[in-house]
């Protein structure tokens, strides 16, 4: 019987499942993406579909963990000093697209007949855009580390801020209440004083709960632990009247420097992607679709006012702010639906007393069909915008760095040195001085500046008055001597590390004075001969000696070679030319060879 219990269960758990399975790869097929996929799911199995559930917002309300998951990943890769250096776009950019868009989109429902504080609180919903689906286009797209995918984010951050104030405010106008009640003050100080504790709570708890985890070696247990910090910031933010995502990016924030911060991200990365797709098949179901039959008229005028207006704020404060025409309309773009937060406050307004269930069910539903409008917006505009070719103004430019570490050139050496050092968790300041290069870096994570690194102005710029250490990881030998010579003559206190193209660039670095110096091939062509002689049944121990021999010859030689020229030393090297011997004597092995090496 328990069996059978389980079994019948279980089918609104398959059907959840199979329809996403169908879906998503279908309308990723079709170039419409995987949030669309999700919605129109939704809304087929949805009680206006199928009706295998007929109560999509109990879905919804644990779906929306998928977004507070989302954000603590989000907050992992935002390290205090990251996000202090988009202080501008969060608090600037961010501030001045919510205050513009909220009163062009009152204006909206002001125009449509509606009363003034239904029509503040149906546009404030509406400018408080979609985390879950921005986020995820943007990280369908690779753009999340991209300058425009950083500002998309910033402004995703004081969205989440803002929705604190309109609740507040929602509570000041609603009709049974007056403004300036002590409980309301006292909502606000409950709400300081639970951010205080996560603040104090991230910064000396939780590293030493994840090391005594940690050492008991439970795999299982750090999986529960991090469920447990991510689940728990979001409850208490939740609790104290804020956004449950914005206290998960706190967490993920105050984690992001913690040598544990790649585990977390391991452990709970699983858990968002399943989430954050119920949280878009919730919001299909969602769809009222006899208010929408009933109020179509209503709700597509609604819909099309409200991102018109929104679009005119966004694409203003764009300008505002430096971006080209066509980087505006590619913000617009992203930014021109509602959100998830709209239902939070269109809730409170129910629960208030400024809206009623029917205004509330067709201020959701324009929420909804905004957000399912947005892939097709997003399509129309990579369709129609213009695509030139990758221009330097189109990337950051190097200025007010600050880092501990500038490592100059980002080619594949210098993308495999950074590895170990931000691993470690040090702060390095990266520039390039090929812009599509940036583009690319920044698909896979990486802030690189626009920078020429032989100018002694770039230099300023990019921190390396202030930098522990200098790596110069370009390609061109030239360059490269160039900048080392730049750098031992103008920032002597910093440690300078360079890659060398061959022998003679490797001696010409030396007489400079650099710190370290690596040929780029050196260690590569060790670790492949190492493997061969594995490969011909040579015994490890006697490949280590080997190589320990070779590595110690090559430094020998090179030391010579600096004081007497390119060569000496060569008696240091084994060569494989025959050498003429008489017959009577021992024929015997020699380390001599005829042509110099400059590898």
């Amino acid at each position: 019987m328990a069996v059978e219990s389980a079994a019948s269960n279980l089918g609104p758990v398959v059907a959840l499942l199979g329809a996403g399975v169908l879906a998503v790869p279908l309308f990723k097929k079709l170039g419409l993406g995987s949030v669309l996929g999700y919605f129109t799911a939704g809304l087929i199995i949805g009680p206006f579909g199928l009706k295998v559930f007929t109560e999509p917002s109990a879905i919804l309300h644990v779906a929306e963990l998928g977004v507070v998951m989302f954000l603590f990943i989000i907050g992992l890769e935002m390290r205090p000093s990251r996000l202090w250096n988009l202080r501008r776009e969060i608090f600037g950019l961010g501030a001045a697209q919510v205050a513009l868009c909220s009163a062009l989109l009152t204006g909206a429902g002001l125009a449509l007949g509606l009363s003034p504080a239904i029509a503040f609180v149906a546009g404030a919903g509406f400018v408080l855009s979609s985390t879950a689906v921005v986020m995820q286009i943007l990280s369908e797209r690779g753009e999340t580390s991209t300058p425009a995918g950083q500002q998309a984010i910033s402004i995703l951050l004081l969205e989440d801020l803002a929705i604190v104030p309109l609740l507040a405010l929602v509570a000041f106008i609603a009709p049974q209440n007056g403004a300036g009640s002590a409980a309301h003050w006292q909502e606000i100080l409950i709400a300081c004083g639970a951010l205080a504790a996560l603040l104090v709570t991230g910064r000396w708890l939780l590293n030493p709960m994840f090391a005594v985890l940690a050492a008991a070696r439970a795999r299982e247990v750090m999986t529960a632990a991090a469920l447990l910090v991510v689940l728990g910031s979001a409850l208490l933010m939740d609790l104290s009247g804020l956004s449950m995502a914005m206290g998960a990016f706190l967490a993920g924030v105050l984690l992001s420097e913690s040598s544990f911060r790649h585990q977390l991200e391991a452990d709970v990365e699983p858990f968002k992607g399943i989430l954050l797709g119920l949280f878009f098949l919730a919001v299909g179901m969602s769809l009222d679709l006899a208010v929408v039959f009933q109020e179509w008229r209503f709700i597509l005028l609604a819909t099309g006012f409200f991102i018109a207006a929104k679009s005119v704020g966004i694409f203003a404060v764009a300008r505002l702010f430096g971006a080209s025409s066509s980087g505006g309309l590619a913000r617009v773009a992203f930014f021109a639906q509602g959100g998830e937060f709209a239902f939070v406050l269109y809730a409170a307004a129910t629960a208030e007393g400024i809206f009623d269930t029917q205004t509330n069910a067709i201020f959701t539903a324009t929420i909804i069909l905004s957000m399912a409008l947005t892939p097709f917006i997003i399509i129309a505009a990579d369709k129609l915008l213009p695509k030139g070719p990758a221009q330097p103004l189109d990337v950051d430019e190097a200025d007010g760095l600050s880092g501990n570490v500038l490592l100059i050139g980002f080619g594949r050496f210098g993308q495999i040195a950074s590895q170990a050092l931000l691993a470690r968790g040090i702060e390095v300041s990266i520039i390039e001085n090929d812009a599509q290069r940036i583009k690319e870096a920044a698909k896979f994570g990486f802030k690189v500046y626009f920078g020429d690194g032989t100018r002694l102005d770039v230099l300023h710029a990019s921190g390396a008055d202030k930098a522990d250490a200098v790596l110069v990881c370009i390609d061109k030998r030239a360059d490269a001597t160039h900048i080392a010579a730049l750098i031992k003559a103008e920032f002597p206190l910093a440690k300078l590390l360079a890659r060398s193209y061959d022998r003679g660039h490797a001696i010409d670095l030396a007489r400079l004075g650099v710190d370290y110096e690596i040929r780029e091939t050196f260690e590569s062509a060790l670790a492949f001969s190492g493997a061969a002689l594995k490969e011909l049944g040579v015994p490890e121990d006697e490949r280590g000696d080997l190589i320990a021999d070779i590595r110690r010859r090559d430094g020998e030689r090179l030391d010579l070679q600096i004081a007497e020229g390119m060569y000496a030393g060569t008696d240091l090297m084994f060569g494989n030319a025959p050498v003429p011997e008489p017959l009577t004597e021992p024929r015997k092995k020699t380390g001599k060879m005829k042509t110099p090496i400059l590898g």
